[in-house]
């Protein structure tokens, strides 16, 4: 009987007793990372990195131009960035798109490449 009287106080003092985490892990935004992905294949090991103060989940899209001046997708790169922003590179024989995002969880999955 005061085994039982201890655990049902022990339960009234420790209302959140299944709450005793940390809220900051629960709001962390994670991100795929992988050097070479291409037509949704990772060519080395698919990792996962999780958001820092000021950073995004980046997606860099690269491509070849061709002879004609038309955009070849070749392959993207997924990672964490810090300081990231939408971007577009063009040379003479390539092209490279930065994308970022930090909306929700491996956001930076290349869509329609």
């Amino acid at each position: 009987m005061l085994i039982l009287f201890l655990l049902g106080t022990v339960f009234l003092l420790c209302p959140y007793w299944g709450e005793l985490h940390d809220p900051v892990e629960a709001t962390e935004i994670m991100c795929y990372k992988c050097k070479k992905y291409h037509l949704g294949l990772c060519y080395d090991a698919m990792t996962s990195c999780s958001l820092k103060p000021k950073q995004s989940c980046a997606i860099e899209n690269f491509y070849i131009l061709t002879i004609k001046g038309q955009s070849m997708y070749h392959y993207s790169k997924l990672s964490c960035m810090t300081n990231c922003e939408d971007i577009n590179f063009l040379g003479s024989s390539k092209r490279a798109e930065l994308i970022c995002c930090n909306h929700s969880n491996y956001c930076n999955l290349p869509e329609g490449v």
